[in-house]
């Protein structure tokens, strides 16, 4: 099992009590931390406003932070969790992304789905078109940087986009290394079952949705029937999932730091969104001891969880 690291940028009100003029710095230095230690992959969100509500804290955007860490670390790959594919155009976003996997020596991931956070769409001034229309854009945007990646151009002449000739050079890096599927490795997030995870099957290297172990297994299932229909090896495809995480060295520790969260939390969200949280954390399998959340994540390895 490989493991990943989200940076603090502020969409989780997580950079809340340190100066703007600050926050680069500590989220830079986070990111040397990691990618001098042992984790895989360093992650960050795609989104403008703050959760569980919209505040005039930070939230520092995804593919500039991309690029700096791209300039600032040397090993760690790069992800976001996720990009939202109505955000840009997707023939602008394999560029901005292979200028990113250019820069930081073939280490980009793209995580992409469809998006969900309607107050920041509206905001930012995009609409928030029906689940069945986001879901056709992130197809169509799929499509497009597919293309750009392998072929260094693209062209659709689709319902939501249209490019032609779009020409993406110079191609990511990863577009000639020996992998299985050249090009950025897409992570398709998201748990859809006709469109979603059948996008997925066509073009991810990795899938990302959680639930439990019969609601894990059950998508799992539909992957590999889409990949039956579609010929391919469902075994090129590593399933992931995100984990909110709390460790701490005891069970008292632990629940310490889930209190330290929540008290940073509070002065912004209600009793209800804070007991909400609580809970979230607590049916975590990421909360606790190191040794009650390896037994929870060996579980889930079992079950197929990379």
């Amino acid at each position: 099992m490989r493991f990943g690291i989200f940076i603090p940028q502020g969409w989780r009100l997580d950079l809340v009590g340190i100066d703007p003029a600050r926050q680069w710095e500590a989220m830079n230095g986070l990111a040397q931390r990691a990618d001098a230690g042992p984790w895989e992959s360093l992650w960050v969100y795609d989104h403008f406003h703050t959760v569980p509500v919209a505040t005039q804290e930070a939230t520092h955007e995804a593919w500039t932070l991309m690029s700096a860490f791209a300039a600032s670390t040397s090993r760690i790959r790069l992800g976001q969790m996720c990009t939202c594919m109505g955000y840009r155009n997707p023939a602008y976003l394999a560029k901005v992304a292979a200028t990113v996997d250019i820069i930081s020596g073939g280490r980009a991931e793209m995580g992409i789905g469809g998006g969900w956070y309607e107050h920041e769409w509206r905001a930012y001034g995009y609409g928030f078109p029906e689940v069945r229309d986001r879901l056709a854009m992130l197809r169509e945007g799929v499509e497009i940087m597919h293309q750009a990646w392998t072929t260094g151009s693209a062209s659709l002449d689709g319902k939501y986009y249209q490019v032609d000739g779009a020409i993406v050079q110079p191609q990511p890096l990863q577009a000639t290394q020996p992998l299985q599927r050249p090009g950025i490795p897409f992570w398709i997030a998201g748990g859809g079952e006709k469109v979603t995870l059948k996008i997925a099957a066509k073009y991810a290297s990795y899938t990302n949705f959680a639930g439990s172990v019969e609601e894990f297994d059950h998508k799992l299932s539909v992957v590999r029937e889409h990949c039956a229909t579609l010929g391919r090896d469902p075994g090129e495809i590593t399933a992931s999932s995100n984990v909110n995480t709390i460790v701490g060295a005891t069970e008292a520790e632990a629940e310490e730091r889930l209190r330290a969260v929540l008290g940073r939390l509070a002065p912004f969200v209600g009793d209800e969104r804070l007991a909400g949280i609580e809970a979230e954390y607590r049916g975590s399998l990421g909360f606790g001891t190191p040794e009650q959340v390896a037994e929870r994540l060996q579980e889930r390895a079992s079950h197929g969880l990379g």
